[in-house]
C-alpha cells in the first residue's frame, strides 16, 4: 500500500468503518428476520421446514458480504470506481456540444 496523507488514511478508515457497519447491520437483520421464521415454525404455523431456504440462501449472501467487507477490502474500492466512472461519463455528456 502506498504511502497516505492523513487525510487520505481518515477517509478510508472511515470508508471501511461504513462498510463493517453495513455488514453489522445486515447481520442484526439476518438474526431477527430468521428467527422470527423460526419462532413462526416452532409455534407451529407451518409443518414443512421451509424457514431454512430463506435462512440458508441470505446466510450465503451475508457470508458473501463478510467476505467483501473484512476480507477483500474491495467493496469502498469498487464503489469509488464505479462514481469515478459516471462522473467522467457525466462530464463527456455535457462537453457535448
Amino acid at each position: 500500500m502506498p504511502r497516505m496523507s492523513p487525510q487520505d488514511l481518515e477517509t478510508l478508515a472511515q470508508r471501511r468503518a461504513s462498510a463493517q457497519m453495513g455488514w453489522f447491520l445486515h447481520a442484526a437483520v439476518y438474526l431477527l428476520v430468521n428467527g422470527a421464521l423460526f419462532a413462526a415454525h416452532a409455534l407451529g404455523w407451518r409443518q414443512a421446514p421451509w424457514q431454512l431456504g430463506p435462512a440458508l440462501g441470505w446466510g450465503l449472501g451475508l457470508a458473501l458480504h463478510g467476505v467483501s467487507v473484512f476480507v477483500l477490502r474491495q467493496g469502498a474500492r469498487w464503489r469509488e470506481d464505479l462514481v469515478a466512472r459516471e462522473r467522467e461519463r457525466l462530464r463527456r455528456e455535457q462537453e457535448r456540444p
